[in-house]
């Protein structure tokens, strides 16, 4: 049984109906795109709205990405990773 304070909730499954993302042209050339997901839905089990409908409780992200123009960025190289030695190619040779 619920304690009197406290709120229950069921996990609602949820899927994507359309894209998730939203594109915007920028006056300066570049793209911005946004992108929207539900992390968690939940409708209360126990408790309503005062007007009678279902109260849900939504946990959403955000990601959003700017392509510049040129579509050129840079990293200090202090943020590159050398690559792990089961990813190089071992060396070719003709004899």
């Amino acid at each position: 049984m619920a304690e009197p304070d406290r709120v229950d909730f069921k996990v609602l499954d949820h899927k994507c109906v359309g894209s998730d993302t939203v594109v915007f042209n920028l006056e300066d050339g570049a793209i911005a795109k946004v992108t929207v997901d539900l992390d968690r839905v939940g409708v209360a089990t126990n408790y309503k709205n005062p007007d009678g409908t279902p109260y849900y409780v939504i946990k959403t992200s955000l990601k959003i990405k700017v392509i510049p123009a040129d579509k050129k960025f840079s990293l200090p190289k202090s943020r590159l990773r050398a690559p792990s030695k089961s990813h190089i190619e071992p060396p070719n040779h003709i004899a």
